[in-house]
């Protein structure tokens, strides 16, 4: 399992989608999941330390899992398959190791608030991960992204199969996680 955290999460201005990107933290890759709305918000909030009024589902979770006696101890993207990825929650309950699936997106918001590690299978990150680097060609063109080779060097990938990701990426509205959004 190769650790990560969250890095950004992004809203495409044409399209509203959000993307949350995880980066590896011995690394330079980058692995973007796309996710609802809410849970974006529920993530954004925890990490500007942003408070709500009344308990989110993620706290109230946090919160049963502490009172009933266990503690959340990582937080695994585990899978991917036909596109879609695969989460658990790990939970230790009084020496016992529990693994409940979830989606992504609710497993990231549980964890950053539990502040756990966020681990994401290999198998994964090698599959779905990218490398995201500053193009000095043509700063028009947005982020250039690579994928790892076999010896640990990075290649440039298909540009035609990689056009869907690239026109989401450069419709990303970037600003960092950590402001304030002004009214």
């Amino acid at each position: 399992m190769i650790e990560a955290v969250v890095d950004s999460i992004r809203v495409s201005l044409v399209t509203q989608q959000r993307v949350v990107f995880l980066r590896e933290v011995s690394g330079e890759r980058h692995l973007p999941i796309w996710i609802g709305p809410f849970e974006a918000e529920a993530i954004a909030m925890e990490l500007q330390g942003v408070q709500s009024k009344r308990p989110l589902p993620y706290d109230l979770l946090k919160t049963v899992i502490g009172d009933l006696g266990g503690r959340i101890t990582r937080i695994e993207v585990s899978e991917l398959s036909d596109g879609i990825f695969y989460a658990r929650i790990v939970v230790d309950l009084g020496g016992r190791q529990i693994q409940v699936d979830s989606r992504p997106s609710d497993a990231l918001a549980l964890g950053v608030r539990a502040k756990v590690p966020i681990l994401v299978a290999e198998s994964v990150m090698d599959e779905a991960g990218v490398e995201l680097s500053a193009n000095g060609d043509d700063e028009d063109d947005g982020p250039e992204i690579k994928t790892p080779t076999e010896g640990g060097a990075t290649a440039p990938v298909n540009e035609e199969k990689l056009s869907v990701f690239r026109d989401f990426i450069n419709s990303l509205d970037i600003d960092d996680l950590g402001k304030k959004k002004e009214d």
